[in-house]
């Protein structure tokens, strides 16, 4: 896994794969965009905006994006855990924990609400199978009692909603103040 130990070596993830699609109609680099966007529209705080903008940059290095991922079912890049493990170093778990829920929070609401199921995107229905699919009932359990459970539910909300080609947001480069603060305080508290 490709080791990233600044803020720029981040962006540059973007530069280079962001533009590449994964199944949705927009961009890699677009959806974090929008996810961003979201969370900030909700007064979300600092580590859930990085949370939602940082989200998916598991799949940016994830093995299975150098190529076609051929069938989004069997193929799981296992997004959540990379992009965990980027940014842990750099942020710390406020902002780790909703990217590593955030696949958990979609499998427990596709468990508990078949409704949430049948409105997701094409992709994420496919990319479902290939993440494990339904919980079990100790595994919505064990979900529910996670102290993060609320907060991957939002990054999860904003995940779900920004997949929108004419949505407008600022640009990368605006998010950047936002986690020169968070790395500062992080880098502070240990």
């Amino acid at each position: 896994m490709k080791k990233v130990h600044s803020i720029d070596e981040l962006f540059q993830l973007f530069a280079d794969f962001g533009h590449k699609s994964y199944g949705e109609d927009v961009t890699s680099l677009m959806h974090s965009l929008q996810c961003a966007q979201l969370a900030a529209n909700d007064g979300a705080s600092d580590e859930l905006i990085a949370a939602a903008l940082l989200h998916d940059v598991g799949h940016l290095v994830a093995d299975v994006q150098t190529g076609e991922r051929a069938d989004l079912e069997e193929d799981d890049d296992v997004h959540e855990a990379i992009g965990a493990q980027i940014v842990s170093p750099l942020f710390g778990p406020a902002v780790a924990q909703s990217i590593a829920l955030h696949v958990t929070a979609k499998r427990w609401r596709c468990t508990v609400s078949p409704a949430y199921h049948d409105a997701l995107s094409d992709t994420s229905r496919a990319t479902l199978k290939a993440q494990g699919g339904l919980l079990t009932a100790e595994e919505c359990e064990r979900f529910e009692k996670h102290p993060g459970h609320a907060a991957a539910l939002r990054v999860r909300d904003w995940d779900d909603l920004g997949k929108d080609p004419a949505m407008a947001t600022a640009p990368l480069e605006s998010y950047r103040p936002l986690l020169e603060r968070l790395a500062q305080n992080f880098a502070a508290s240990r």
